[in-house]
């Protein structure tokens, strides 16, 4: 492993621990003495289907870059950002070789409002191609008055994803789906 600070090759694990789906070791520099973390994860082969009939590979740093500018100048930490962008990426790996764009959205919404609340709203707002102010204002009343998840709540449950009429969230404590109804623009509102 090289430094990323002066590329010594000489570098040696000071503190190895588990990060759910990954190996997270923290190293030293044996040349400039400075520490940085690295991680070890199993790579799986999961693809996303776009919300066009697209398919990409996932990808994790895609997913930790849109939570990082949502969370721009917000309080939550980058520690917080990758343990939330890790737990998402555990459910994607989880629940098959192909998950909806949908649902690692949701999942990512969700995962943010735990975090801030502000943060959640402006990734909703890009996600949900939000098309005024009134969608604006229905997804604050259902932060306001739905009761956020756990954090063992951020699974994946392979129900219809956000292009029906409700978007699947998570499980409850008793193991029942909770259910978020959302419009999107362009699509018509659901009784």
């Amino acid at each position: 492993m090289h430094c990323p600070y002066c590329d010594s090759a000489s570098t040696s694990v000071v503190d190895t621990r588990d990060a759910g789906d990954a190996v997270r070791r923290r190293r030293e520099c044996e040349g400039c003495g400075n520490r940085f973390t690295t991680y070890e994860r199993a790579e799986t082969n999961v693809t996303v289907l776009k919300r066009d009939g697209r398919r990409e590979r996932f990808d994790s740093r895609k997913l930790l870059g849109g939570l990082e500018r949502a969370a721009n100048k917000r309080p939550v930490s980058s520690e917080q950002l990758e343990r939330l962008s890790e737990s998402i990426a555990a459910a994607v790996r989880r629940s098959g070789p192909e998950v909806e764009a949908g649902q690692v959205g949701d999942l990512a919404e969700r995962g943010l409002a735990q975090l801030d609340p502000v943060a959640a709203i402006q990734f909703a707002s890009v996600y949900r191609n939000l098309a005024d102010l009134d969608e604006l204002e229905s997804v604050v009343r259902r932060y306001k008055e739905d009761p956020l998840p756990g954090a063992d709540q951020l699974a994946l449950d392979g129900e219809s994803g956000p292009s029906g009429p409700e978007s699947s969230i998570g499980l409850s404590p008793l193991g029942k789906s909770r259910r978020v109804a959302h419009t999107r623009r362009g699509h018509a509102r659901q009784p």
